[in-house]
């Protein structure tokens, strides 16, 4: 069920590698207690950092210890969601995404969103929230979550 996109597993990470990991934070991470208390985690680096392996082995070790976990790129969560919409299955969809224990969303800061796409990510964030855990990996720094959300009382409710 996660779809994970890649086979990535925290016990193999490169912590010599230059890219600036924390290596007591990934640790304390893996240990998952942030999904337990239904706490999110963003992850945040350049292009090539290794962003989707990082939140690939948290998603794998969520799964190991119990937890469902479903892994998204965000253009194609928009894309279900829109098709979803005009088959009638949108409040269904939103409605498994809400119960999933960790949903990972990959890919995220790619392109500005569209009204539709600032609604349908805050109903999903919405009903995840202090229920459920999401993992966000992007590369856009928080500051520029404004420009890219284009619109501010959206962006300020997914900060």
């Amino acid at each position: 069920m996660a779809s994970l996109r890649q086979p990535a597993c925290v016990k193999d990470i490169d912590f010599r590698s230059p890219r600036g990991l924390d290596k007591s934070l990934l640790l304390a991470l893996a240990d998952c207690r942030w999904v337990a208390h239904h706490d999110n985690c963003l992850i945040v680096g350049p292009t090539g950092a290794g962003k989707s392996y990082l939140a690939c082995a948290l998603g794998q070790q969520a799964c190991r210890q119990g937890y469902s976990v479903r892994y998204l790129r965000l253009p194609r969560l928009f894309s279900e969601l829109a098709i979803a919409r005009g088959d009638g299955r949108y409040a269904k969809l939103l409605a498994s995404l809400a119960k999933i224990d960790l949903v990972v969303l990959d890919d995220w800061a790619t392109a500005p969103l569209t009204q539709e796409q600032r609604h349908d990510l805050l109903e999903v964030l919405e009903d995840r929230y202090q229920r459920h855990s999401t993992l966000v990996a992007f590369q856009l720094p928080i500051s520029h979550w404004h420009e890219l959300i284009g619109h501010p009382t959206s962006a300020d409710a997914n900060d």
